[in-house]
């Protein structure tokens, strides 16, 4: 489907020779002389290359068509992660750069959105809360709970997040993935 390049967004994925690219980032660009343009930074979903691309705003552009698919991720290996479609049982293997920043939110039978282009993954989405376990963290000091003060909190997957002070070593907590913050405690 061709849309205006006026319409792309982050996020957005187009066919650039074929090829399919998520833009990165976007900027709608008026000068005072000469027609107006969107700057774009695009990332070759195949290859991971990234580069600057430039469309005039009559211009139309091809979108990728994606099909969205429940995961379910099971381990990870070396530098590939593993999951399982819920609905057919294939297997898919990611590596990390397509996961990019997603890769250290996983944890065993986490269930995750994957978009599908031609038959194979090209990115995933994680859920818009998690709720993980505080493996370590330094007990609360005696009056840190009558201010804002935080402390550091190790999670089962690794990740190190800001909790407040009365968070201990075995409880849940909900987590934003995309902030990497804290939000509450897990009930």
């Amino acid at each position: 489907m061709a849309i205006s390049a006026s319409q792309l967004r982050r996020g957005s994925v187009v066919l650039v020779n074929g090829d399919p690219h998520r833009v990165v980032e976007y900027q709608s660009v008026k000068p005072g002389k000469g027609p107006a343009y969107m700057q774009t930074k695009l990332r070759n979903l195949k290859s991971g290359a990234i580069f600057d691309q430039r469309y005039r705003s009559a211009d139309t552009v091809e979108t990728a068509s994606l099909e969205t698919h429940e995961l379910q991720f099971l381990y990870a290996d070396d530098s590939h992660y593993h999951f399982m479609n819920n609905e057919t049982f294939e297997m898919s293997v990611l590596d990390e750069a397509t996961l990019e920043d997603a890769a250290r939110w996983l944890t065993p039978n986490l269930v995750i959105q994957a978009e599908i282009y031609d038959g194979s993954p090209i990115g995933i989405a994680l859920p818009k809360t998690l709720d993980l376990e505080v493996v370590e963290t330094e007990p609360a000091a005696r009056g840190d709970t009558k201010t804002s003060v935080t402390k550091p909190a190790k999670l089962e997957n690794g990740v190190v997040v800001q909790v407040p002070p009365f968070i201990s070593v075995g409880e849940r907590v909900r987590v934003d993935p995309a902030g990497g913050v804290y939000l509450e405690r897990a009930r």
